[in-house]
């Protein structure tokens, strides 16, 4: 098999469970917690770095409600068992990189695997990606050229696939969805609003044997639910909702 049909076939697989990433990394994460406290050496340092770690993920949390929002209808699902695009985006974050729910993703795992305090978790949490994604892209980007021919072409020649090309912005064409931006990322808000909590009761723990931590963990944890809860809320009227559109469309046939 030649080497660009490999890895489309392996990135056509990876595609399905490129979600899972973070999880794998997951045990990696919790042993540099309770290898590196500095809690009670340095507090106050402790959490500044907290802070920054998570504004990190919030930005690719951005990055991927913007793009999410701004997508045409049709195209930047979390669908996994095949690739879907109905139309190309080049407008808004898709003006300046390629990828950009890749990105997001990228800097939201990021910013959970800086707030472990360990260096060489981010190193091995780089490299993990860069094998992982490379793949991904090269077989959804064919996928594109192929039903794009060259409208992707001229788009990908200009628009870097990775790291973005700030100057080239594009207001997007699409109106921002919010419904649809709370239905699609209900997840990673969760995941954010979980996560650092967690590393916080880890740390905790290993420094200081108790798992008592700052109000403002439980405060982020407690929107996280919130937001996830509503998202699931909306999620399940929605289906009702074309469920029942369906059976009317059916009886007026």
């Amino acid at each position: 098999m030649p080497l660009s049909e490999e890895f489309v076939r392996s990135g056509s697989w990876l595609f399905r469970w490129r979600s899972y990433l973070p999880f794998v990394l997951l045990p990696l994460i919790l042993v540099a917690a309770m290898r590196y406290p500095v809690i009670e050496s340095y507090p106050n340092l402790h959490f500044a770095w907290s802070l920054f770690s998570l504004c990190v993920s919030l930005i690719g949390l951005f990055v991927r409600c913007h793009a999410i929002g701004h997508a045409a209808e049709g195209t930047s699902g979390r669908n996994t068992k095949s690739q879907v695009a109905e139309s190309l985006n080049t407008t808004g974050f898709y003006s300046v990189v390629r990828h950009p729910l890749y990105l997001g993703n990228f800097l939201i795992a990021l910013g959970i695997v800086m707030h472990s305090l360990a260096p060489w978790l981010v190193v091995i949490y780089i490299m993990a990606f860069a094998l992982y994604y490379e793949r991904i892209m090269f077989a959804e980007e064919a996928f594109l050229r192929r039903k794009f021919g060259r409208d992707f072409m001229a788009w990908s020649t200009q628009t870097p696939a990775f790291l973005p090309r700030l100057r080239q912005w594009k207001k997007a064409e699409v109106p921002m969805d919010f419904p649809k931006v709370i239905r699609a990322e209900s997840a990673a808000v969760a995941v954010i609003a979980f996560a650092f909590p967690a590393l916080e009761f880890v740390m905790h723990h290993a420094t200081e044997g108790s798992v008592a931590i700052e109000n403002s963990w439980y405060a982020l944890l407690a929107s996280g639910v919130v937001l996830y809860a509503v998202a699931r809320v909306m999620k399940r009227q929605l289906r009702r909702w074309l469920k029942y559109e369906r059976i009317l469309y059916a009886a007026a046939k």
